[in-house]
């Protein structure tokens, strides 16, 4: 495979715009690069999750995830594209499935925190709600696959099991919302 980018500044988005893959240029601001933009902070917010220790399997999903949200991004890049899976949905019910089989049901909301890796899984899952939102919002104006949209919305459910068996694993209890008003 050859070099990707062989320079890092063109100049060529000084104008406002950016390239896609297909060769054509929209604004910055358009939803299909918030979009893309909102898909790569997630992978970037997977990314840190990884510099925590994990256990081995969710270590090795959450690989996983991070080159399935570049794919998505590839898709977001080159308009009509496909590269996600159908099966890679599956993949992540079947985790969501046996994650939650091992946790208790939960009788309280839970707020964000516990351990650090498990904080950096709520903010995953927050920013994974907010992606999926564009591109939504991308998908009224323009054809997004059904695929990628149903993608995001299992994997910020994987994400709030994962935050929980995270702290579960670490021998740290969820931290539960008081609905004490005081």
């Amino acid at each position: 495979m050859g070099n990707r980018l062989s320079k890092l500044y063109t100049r060529t988005g000084d104008d406002g715009t950016t390239g896609l893959g297909d060769g054509s240029r929209i604004n910055k601001d358009s939803p299909r690069v918030n979009a893309m933009g909102d898909v790569d902070e997630l992978n970037s917010v997977v990314g840190l999750m990884l510099t925590e220790t994990l256990p081995l399997e969710v270590r090795t999903l959450l690989t996983q995830v991070q080159h399935d949200l570049f794919n998505i991004g590839g898709e977001l890049s080159i308009p009509g594209y496909v590269l996600l899976k159908e099966e890679r949905i599956t993949d992540l019910e079947t985790a969501i499935d046996l994650y939650n089989e091992q946790l208790s049901p939960l009788k309280e909301f839970i707020l964000p925190g516990g351990t650090k890796a498990a904080a950096f899984c709520h903010l995953a899952r927050t920013v994974c709600r907010r992606a999926e939102r564009e591109l939504m919002q991308l998908h009224h104006a323009e054809k997004v696959t059904e695929t990628s949209r149903k993608y995001l919305n299992r994997l910020s459910d994987l994400l709030f099991v994962m935050c929980r068996i995270i702290n579960k694993e670490a021998g740290v209890s969820d931290v539960l919302w008081n609905n004490q008003s005081t």
